[in-house]
């Protein structure tokens, strides 16, 4: 029984506190200010947009993940090989697929078999003035033995070849990572189709800039028998030439720099350049010219071009009386060089030196070359390439009109012989031009109307 003046509760106790009501009262106050500016959830626009927003932030999240999960499996599953436009590979690896498409052309079998080429590119072929039809930029597919390679071929629009202003390509060959056994067999198949274009022919190498670059087409070799020289000459310097060779082994295991130089001297027109290049013909070596008054040659691009030769090369240094006479390097246009004398002899036989070179300097005049140019150990050999004495124009002679004119050779022989104690004398040049355009039983005539327009007797 309650007392008097005492009132019952009307319900339970409320449990509020003021953090709580502080929040509400904010979470009032923005849902208020949203909805003033139109912006509140009754707003479909304003929900849209969370929307879209999600919707964007999950594609982007899904295409990074594929993109990473692509490379990764890149990474696990492909393999690729690139080729350089500096590196032969890839000349060879153009050559050869022309070559695949050429044998498709005619129904011959191939190796590379395409599936889709999207561009193509036109190169030329000097020497049978043809056309080779070569992949262009982009990408390509081809099968080759059974497996599925992708080729895509790049190149760089802001960067070029400081050597020879081409833009920098790429060839970039993508297979499967148990296919990568190919990309070796692939590469030397293609090298064996270039070089067997070239088999039996002589390859010239010039400077340029810092790099050597063949010059022209390869050149038919030689007979080193069709150059003439005074007897025993050729066959001696072939032989000391072999005997270097083949010695490889002896210089490493005693120390010894593993290079020969020779000096060939002689008149003009006497032989020595056609020799060094026939003889490399004969050994299956190609030739590198190197021509020491060229503009911008430089000491330090003469040692870093002697120090990276081409494989099996002989280098020629033509006429080096012009170029060190007086110690300064000037071309007949007045232009001085940068190679300095002390250059050239570091480059030879200096710290930085090559190994595995055999250098030929051909000079008109011995008697103007300074010592330390020729000395022991810079030049091996010296040799004398003279004008032609009378057997070499009988032989010269046999070899133009044939072994039935024995009688002629003797008689060209007498006439050569007659006019050397005279003081008279025949270069080789000049015989072989003479025998060039003159019918065999008008030669001694005409050799006899030589010497009358070359001295005025």
């Amino acid at each position: 029984m309650s007392s008097p003046g005492a009132s019952a509760p009307t319900g339970p106790p409320t449990n509020t506190s003021p953090i709580k009501d502080a929040v509400s009262k904010a979470d009032n106050a923005s849902s208020g200010f949203l909805s003033s500016l139109g912006l509140g959830p009754e707003n479909p626009y304003f929900s849209a947009g969370f929307g879209l927003m999600g919707v964007g932030i999950a594609a982007t999240m899904f295409r990074m993940v594929a993109k990473h999960s692509i490379v990764l499996l890149e990474r696990r599953m492909l393999v690729n090989c690139e080729f350089k436009v500096v590196d032969p590979s890839y000349t060879w690896f153009l050559l050869w697929l022309s070559a695949q498409e050429k044998a498709a052309a005619n129904n011959i079998p191939r190796a590379v078999r395409w599936a889709r080429m999207h561009s193509m590119a036109v190169q030329t072929d000097e020497d049978e003035r043809a056309f080779n039809f070569v992949a262009g930029q982009g990408n390509h597919f081809f099968k080759y033995q059974d497996a599925w390679f992708r080729m895509r071929r790049e190149r760089e629009t802001r960067s070029v070849n400081l050597n020879n202003g081409n833009p920098w390509e790429t060839i970039i060959l993508t297979t499967l990572s148990k296919d990568r056994d190919l990309f070796p067999q692939m590469v030397q198949e293609a090298r064996n189709y270039v070089e067997s274009g070239t088999r039996g022919k002589l390859k010239v190498y010039t400077a340029w800039n810092t790099e050597w670059r063949q010059f022209g087409n390869p050149q038919a070799k030689r007979k080193l028998s069709s150059v003439v020289l005074a007897p025993g000459v050729s066959e001696r310097i072939e032989n000391d030439v072999r005997t270097f060779l083949s010695r490889k082994e002896w210089y490493r295991e005693r120390g010894i720099p593993y290079r020969r130089g020779y000096l060939l001297h002689g008149p003009p027109g006497s032989g020595k350049t056609s020799f060094i290049r026939a003889l490399a013909g004969e050994l299956g070596y190609d030739v590198t010219v190197l021509h020491l008054s060229q503009r911008g040659l430089m000491d330090d691009k003469l040692t870093h071009l002697l120090a990276n030769l081409p494989p099996r090369t002989f280098v020629i240094v033509e006429d080096v009386d012009a170029a060190f006479s007086k110690r300064i390097i000037q071309d007949t246009d007045g232009y001085q060089s940068g190679v300095t004398f002390s250059g050239f002899l570091n480059a030879l036989d200096g710290v930085v030196s090559a190994e595995e070179r055999v250098l030929f300097m051909t000079t008109n005049h011995i008697e103007t070359l300074d010592p330390a140019l020729i000395r022991p150990g810079r030049v091996d050999t010296v040799e004398l390439i003279d004008d032609a004495g009378p057997e070499q124009a009988y032989n010269l002679c046999m070899l133009f009109y044939g072994e039935e004119k024995v009688d002629l050779g003797h008689n060209l022989r007498d006439l050569v012989q007659e006019e050397m104690r005279k003081g008279h004398r025949f270069s080789m040049a000049e015989l072989q031009g003479l025998f060039i355009k003159t019918e065999a039983d008008g030669v001694v005539e005409a050799a006899k109307e030589l010497v009358r327009q070359k001295y005025h007797t």
